[in-house]
């Protein structure tokens, strides 16, 4: 394809068009074809119409998964508006606070998750169920003009440190998709994707576009069982899929304990969170696809960095890719710099990944200062994440600076103690926050899940750890727990751990 879509509307009309009878969704037993999406996309930019949401105006869902969210993104594209995905794990003051923020037109809300709404908004609800029957009143539309850089979608960031913001995405953001599926991941018109993760987060609602994109099909589930995520695969035969490495954890597990055959999926992706290099062994033995893995934020509408599966060979040329996540994608600018000087820091060097691309948010919705604050005056974004580039242009994760321990003088990334705490036989996921001390200002607390049946002590841990790191690294005070706290995108909520 020599001039790839640059908005979604030429996304589905290059699939639509020429085969309407494919398959394009599938849900539980409902199948969509392309064609059927298509009209029913009219229908929705109809019914916005009718409702009186005009160009620009935002519409909010709060629903689990299912295929509305596509429809719902595509008739705002149709019809000039702005989709807002709600994130339904939060809290109702949380959705209350971005509802307020965002001002919707319109709010679509499952039955089951209405109690997250407060009373005190006062715009027009259309509960879930109705949502065939609302299509249905009016009248297909005429898809309103569209520009490259015209907003199509809202997603509220996570919030591991702060209060949510909007991240702005337009269709010439999110028309990177297509190059990157047809380009750099091996999706054609016989991929069959599996889309698991929540479709209110880029990892969700992007991932799904990624075989639509080229005709492929797209299987929604709500379900975050691991036996019935097996099955699907195995079902459904998948030929591409994401998952959080806390997810591919639990899907190994159940592999190794049952020691029934994992299903013959081709390329498995990874992401959002560090999955840790004895995790990643495991799961290659367990699968033996082609692992991805993808580096990416909301304001990058999707993945920037990838790791090709040519790169996840413990026995290959180079197995300390293994700790990697890559290269930079080709329409991806990336540099290291100093976060206090603005300079690039050497090969080699700790510094903060800074990215500059078509595909990145031009802003947060109604946040002037803290898009100046992330996105510089020549187009930079900040993506606040320290790393290390070597020679050959793969990144190195290290941590967040805002999680950044400064001990003695001597920074610390907490990432670097969690990978080597992975591997200790009794130790199932670790987080490493900084605590106050009083003496070296701060000190590394690690805070650990053991494996069932499995039992160790903190002087074992640290001695564990101070085998294998400088000792100014390595923690201090060992605290064992049931569980990690963590939002929908599988990131730890460090914030919660320092209290």
């Amino acid at each position: 394809m020599d001039n790839p879509p640059l908005d979604l509307l030429a996304i589905l009309r290059s699939q639509a068009d020429p085969k309407p009878q494919a398959p394009c969704l599938l849900f539980e037993d409902e199948i969509i074809t392309f064609g059927e999406f298509d009209r029913r996309t009219d229908m929705v930019a109809g019914a916005l119409k009718k409702q009186g949401v005009g160009v620009g105006d935002r519409v909010a869902i709060l629903s689990l998964g299912h295929p509305i969210f596509f429809e719902l993104l595509f008739g705002c594209a149709k019809s000039g508006a702005i989709m807002v995905p709600l994130n339904h794990r939060l809290s109702g003051r949380e959705v209350d606070d971005i509802l307020s923020d965002a001002e919707p037109s319109l709010l679509l809300v499952e039955s089951d998750l209405v109690h997250l709404v407060g009373e005190e908004h006062t715009f027009p609800r259309l509960d879930t169920r109705d949502f065939s029957d609302w299509l249905e009143a009016a009248s297909p539309a005429t898809p309103h003009p569209v520009s490259p850089d015209d907003p199509v979608l809202i997603l509220y960031t996570s919030g591991t440190t702060a209060l949510p913001k909007g991240v702005v995405l337009s269709h010439c953001n999110l028309s990177y998709l297509e190059r990157m599926a047809r380009e750099l991941w091996d999706f054609t018109n016989e991929s069959v994707n599996l889309a698991a993760m929540p479709l209110f987060h880029i990892g969700g609602l992007g991932w799904g576009l990624l075989a639509f994109s080229q005709g492929g099909q797209t299987v929604l589930t709500r379900s975050g069982d691991i036996t019935e995520l097996l099955d699907l695969m195995r079902h459904h035969r998948v030929t591409h899929a994401f998952f959080v490495p806390t997810i591919i954890q639990r899907l190994v597990e159940h592999i190794e304990e049952t020691g029934v055959p994992a299903p013959k999926v081709a390329h498995m992706f990874y992401g959002a969170a560090p999955i840790g290099e004895a995790l990643l062994n495991r799961a290659i033995a367990a699968f033996g696809s082609a692992f991805h893995h993808t580096y990416g934020m909301t304001e990058t509408a999707g993945t920037t960095v990838t790791l090709a599966p040519d790169d996840h060979d413990p026995k290959g040329a180079h197995p300390e890719r293994l700790a990697s996540c890559g290269k930079a994608m080709p329409w991806v600018e990336l540099r290291l710099v100093d976060p206090e000087t603005g300079r690039d820091v050497p090969c080699g060097e700790i510094g903060e990944i800074r990215m500059r691309s078509p595909c990145i948010t031009k802003g947060y919705w109604r946040k002037d200062a803290a898009t100046d604050e992330a996105i510089t005056p020549d187009g930079w974004l900040c993506s606040g994440d320290a790393a290390v580039q070597d020679a050959d242009g793969y990144i190195y994760l290290r941590d967040r600076y805002k999680n950044m321990i400064v001990s003695g003088g001597e920074n610390i990334y907490p990432a670097e103690i969690d990978s080597v705490l992975q591997f200790h036989p009794a130790i199932q996921d670790v987080a490493v926050v900084g605590a106050p001390h009083s003496q070296w200002g701060e000190t590394p607390h690690a805070y650990v899940v053991l494996k069932s049946g499995m039992n160790t002590d903190e002087a074992e841990v640290i001695a564990y750890a101070r085998a294998r790191l400088a000792h100014y690294k390595c923690p201090t005070k060992v605290i064992f727990v049931d569980d990690l706290p963590r939002n929908a995108s599988g990131k730890i909520l460090k914030r919660e751990l320092r209290g």
